[in-house]
C-alpha cells in the first residue's frame, strides 16, 4: 500500500468515527443552569470619579446583558427635563447625558432593569455615582413605602427628598434626588449632601416629579430628616458552598446610613375633577348618568319640549351620588328620544366646583328585528305572561332560603314601589308541618329614599326555625301604577352550632382614640366590621373558615376609613394586621390577643393575602449582598446569622426599614 492509499484510509476511518458519535444521542455536558447576576467589571469614568467632564457613560459587564424597561425603572438624580439616554450592546450599557451641572453629584439608580441575556438573572438595586465637582456627596436616607390601607408594599414608586422645606415644593417643584422602589417597597435616596430634607413618594404618571396630578397617589413624611453616619461593625459569616453550613464569621467595620427606617404610607387623596362621563337611555323605561367621582349634590334635570320643570321620573342613586337612574314617567316612555336640560356641579379650568348647564340627549336603543317562524306567529299569549304585563313582582334578596340569624330578611322589586302597605306583609313560622303567624309583629322598612325598590324585614329570628314570609297581592303599587303579585319565600335559619364567634383583646392602643377592626377574608376581602370598645372588639355569628383581621385607628371617630390629603396636611388612617389566620371551626368561640405594636408594621400584614408578593430567587441574596461587598462602606443590610445559600431564607427584618416599631 503506498502512502496516498494510507492517507485516505485515515480519513475514511475518522469520517466513519464521526458519523457514528452522532448518531448517538445523549445529555449535553453544559454544566449547571447559571444563577448569578452580571457583575460589573469596569466603567468609564469609574464608580465615585470626581471632576467628571464627559457626557457618556460606559458600563461594562462580565456577561452580555439588557437593559430592561430603562425609561420606566432607570432614575437619574438629580432630576432634571432632559432624561439621559440609556442603552445596552453585548456587555456594555451605555448612559448619555445632552449636559451636566457643575459641582454636582450624579445617581444612576438602575433598579432591576439591568439582566443577563440568557437565563434573565436580574442585577437588583444597582447604582452608579460620579460627581462633576470635587466632592462626592454620599449621604442616603432608606425605608420602605407601603399602602396604608392594605400595607401592600408600594412597588415602582418613585421617592424624592426635597431641601425646600416649603409645604408647596412638593407641588411647584421637580423633587431634588429620587429613587424607585425595589418588589418589597424598599428605597435608597443617595448621593445627599448634609442638610435638611422633606421626604416624599409619588407615583408620577405625568413624569414631572412633582404632585402636580390629583389622581396620583403620594406619601409623605411628616418629621424633617437630615442624614447622617455612623460607624459599626458588621459580622460577615463565611458558609461553606457545599454543606451550606457557617464556616467562619469574620468582623469589620462598616459604615451606617441614617435614617434607614423611614416608613412612608401610600394614599390617594381620592379627589377627582366632577365631570359627566357617561349618559345614555339604558331601556325605555330608564335614564342612566355616571360622574366622575362622588357628589355632594344631585343635578337639576328637567324634560325639554313637555312642561316647564317636569322632571323625568323616580331617581335611584348610588350612595355616593356618583351613579344615577332616572326611571322615567309613563308620558316619557313613548318617545324614542328625549333632550334634557341639566344642571350640575362641574371642576372648571381653576379647579374649582362651578355650576354647569348641559343640554342631554337621549335616545332609545332599537334591537334589530327577528323574523318570526310560523310556529312562533302562531304561539299565543298565556294568561300568566297576560298577568306579568300589567303587574310587577318582588324577588329576595342575598342567599334565598338561607337566612342568617343576624341579619334582617331582605327584598326587592322590578321597578320603583310609589306606595306600600306594611300590613300586607306576613311573617310565619313552622310549627308541628303548620305555618303559623309569629307572636312578634315583624318591621318592615324601606331601605331608603334614593333606593325606592329595596325593602328589608327586622325579626329576632330563632335558630333552626323554618319561616315563611308573605305578601299579598296589590301590597305595592309601583310607579307605573301596576300592583303587585303576590309574593311567597321559605327561610330556614341555622342552627347555633353551624355558627363560631371571634374576641380580639387588643393592647397597646391609645384608649382616647377611636378604632375598629375589619374581619377579612382570602384576597383581603371584607367580611365584617366591629367597633373596638374597652379593648375589645367581636364577633359573633361567623360561618366557619378562614379569617384575618386589621384594625384601623379610626382618628375622627366616623366609623370608616379616612384618606389622606396633603392640601391640609393630613395624614391617612392607618392599618395594622394581624400577623397571622385565624382558623374558626363550627361551634367555636375563639379568643385571641393581639399587640397591635408588637410586630414590625412592615412584617404584619400575612403573607397569604399579600397581592404584591417579592420576586423568589436563588440569586436574589447573591444579588443585594453583591452590591454591598462593591462599596467600600456600605451599611449592614441582612442579618449575619443568615445562610445565602439556603433559597428559602430571603433576609432579615433588619433590612433597611423591616424593623420599624410604633
Amino acid at each position: 500500500m503506498n502512502r496516498t492509499h494510507i492517507v485516505f484510509a485515515a480519513v475514511a476511518v475518522t469520517m466513519i468515527s464521526l458519523l457514528v458519535g452522532c448518531a448517538n444521542i445523549g445529555n449535553p455536558s453544559g454544566g449547571p443552569r447559571d444563577e448569578d447576576p452580571p457583575r460589573l467589571v469596569s466603567a468609564n469614568p469609574a464608580p465615585g470619579s470626581l471632576g467628571v467632564n464627559r457626557t457618556k457613560m460606559i458600563l461594562q459587564f462580565d456577561e452580555l446583558v439588557n437593559v430592561k424597561d430603562a425609561f420606566t425603572k432607570v432614575v437619574v438624580s438629580p432630576t432634571s427635563k432632559s432624561v439621559p439616554r440609556v442603552s445596552s450592546l453585548g456587555r456594555r450599557v451605555t448612559v448619555e447625558f445632552d449636559s451636566l451641572s457643575p459641582n454636582t453629584t450624579y445617581t444612576v439608580d438602575f433598579a432591576d432593569a439591568i439582566e443577563d441575556n440568557n437565563e434573565g438573572n436580574t442585577l437588583q438595586g444597582f447604582t452608579y455615582t460620579f460627581s462633576t465637582g470635587h466632592t462626592l456627596d454620599s449621604l442616603r436616607i432608606s425605608g420602605r413605602v407601603l399602602g396604608a390601607r392594605d400595607l401592600e408594599p408600594a412597588q415602582g414608586m418613585l421617592v424624592g427628598v426635597h431641601a425646600d422645606l416649603a409645604d408647596s415644593a412638593f407641588v411647584s417643584k421637580r423633587l431634588l434626588r429620587v429613587a424607585k422602589t425595589d418588589d418589597r417597597g424598599q428605597f435608597t435616596i443617595r448621593g445627599l449632601a448634609p442638610g435638611r430634607y422633606r421626604v416624599f413618594a409619588l407615583d408620577d404618571k405625568d413624569n414631572d416629579y412633582r404632585y402636580a396630578n390629583p389622581e396620583e397617589d403620594i406619601a409623605f413624611f411628616d418629621a424633617v430628616v437630615s442624614p447622617s453616619t455612623e460607624q459599626t461593625v458588621a459580622n460577615d459569616t463565611v458558609y461553606d458552598k457545599i454543606t451550606g453550613k457557617p464556616d467562619t464569621v469574620i468582623q469589620r467595620p462598616r459604615t451606617r446610613f441614617l435614617p434607614n427606617d423611614v416608613i412612608l404610607y401610600r394614599f390617594n387623596s381620592e379627589k377627582r375633577p366632577q365631570y359627566l362621563t357617561k349618559y345614555e337611555r339604558l331601556d325605555s323605561t330608564r335614564l342612566f348618568l355616571k360622574f366622575n367621582t362622588r357628589a355632594e349634590s344631585l343635578p337639576r334635570i328637567s324634560i325639554l319640549g313637555y312642561p316647564e320643570g317636569l322632571s323625568p321620573g323616580t331617581l335611584e342613586a348610588s350612595e355616593k351620588l356618583d351613579s344615577l337612574v332616572y326611571w322615567l314617567r309613563p308620558e316619557l316612555m313613548r318617545d324614542d328620544s328625549l333632550t334634557v336640560a341639566a344642571r350640575y356641579l362641574r371642576t372648571d379650568s381653576l379647579g374649582q366646583l362651578t355650576e354647569y348647564p348641559d343640554t342631554l340627549k337621549f335616545f332609545t336603543k332599537k334591537l334589530p328585528v327577528r323574523k318570526q317562524s310560523r310556529k312562533e306567529r302562531e304561539i299565543r299569549i298565556s294568561a300568566a305572561d297576560s298577568i306579568a304585563r300589567i303587574t310587577t313582582r318582588f324577588k329576595a334578596s342575598g342567599n334565598g332560603s338561607t337566612q342568617e340569624v343576624w341579619l334582617p330578611f331582605y327584598f326587592e322589586s322590578e321597578h320603583p314601589i310609589v306606595s306600600f302597605d306594611s300590613t300586607k306583609v306576613s311573617l310565619k313560622v313552622l310549627v308541628d308541618s303548620t305555618y303559623r303567624t309569629v307572636a312578634t309583629t315583624p318591621r318592615v322598612l324601606r331601605a331608603d329614599s334614593l333606593s325606592p325598590r329595596h325593602f328589608r324585614i327586622e325579626f329576632p329570628w330563632e335558630y333552626e326555625r323554618k319561616y315563611k314570609v308573605e305578601i299579598d297581592t296589590m301590597a305595592g303599587i309601583d310607579i307605573y301604577g301596576r300592583p303587585t303579585r303576590p309574593f311567597s319565600q321559605e327561610l330556614n335559619v341555622k342552627a347555633a352550632s353551624e355558627y363560631c364567634s371571634l374576641t380580639l383583646m387588643l393592647s397597646g392602643l391609645d384608649s382616647s382614640v377611636p378604632a375598629f377592626v375589619e374581619l377579612l377574608g382570602n384576597g383581603d376581602k371584607l367580611e365584617r366590621t366591629a367597633a373596638v370598645i374597652d379593648g375589645r372588639a367581636y364577633f359573633p355569628f361567623l360561618n366557619p373558615g378562614k379569617y384575618y383581621a386589621r384594625m384601623i385607628e379610626d382618628r375622627n371617630g366616623n366609623g370608616m376609613y379616612d384618606t389622606g390629603d396633603y392640601s391640609t396636611l393630613t395624614q391617612p388612617e392607618i392599618a395594622f394586621y394581624y400577623p397571622k389566620a385565624f382558623n374558626i371551626k363550627k361551634n367555636w368561640d375563639k379568643e385571641e390577643t393581639w399587640d397591635v405594636y408588637g410586630t414590625a408594621i412592615d412584617q404584619q400584614k400575612p403573607r397569604a393575602i399579600l397581592k404584591n408578593r417579592p420576586k423568589q430567587g436563588k440569586n436574589r441574596g447573591r444579588n443585594e449582598r453583591q452590591n454591598a461587598d462593591e462599596e467600600d462602606e456600605e451599611e449592614e443590610l441582612f442579618d449575619p446569622t443568615r445562610n445565602p445559600f439556603d433559597p428559602n431564607d430571603r433576609g432579615s427584618r433588619q433590612h433597611r426599614g423591616g424593623a420599624i416599631r410604633y
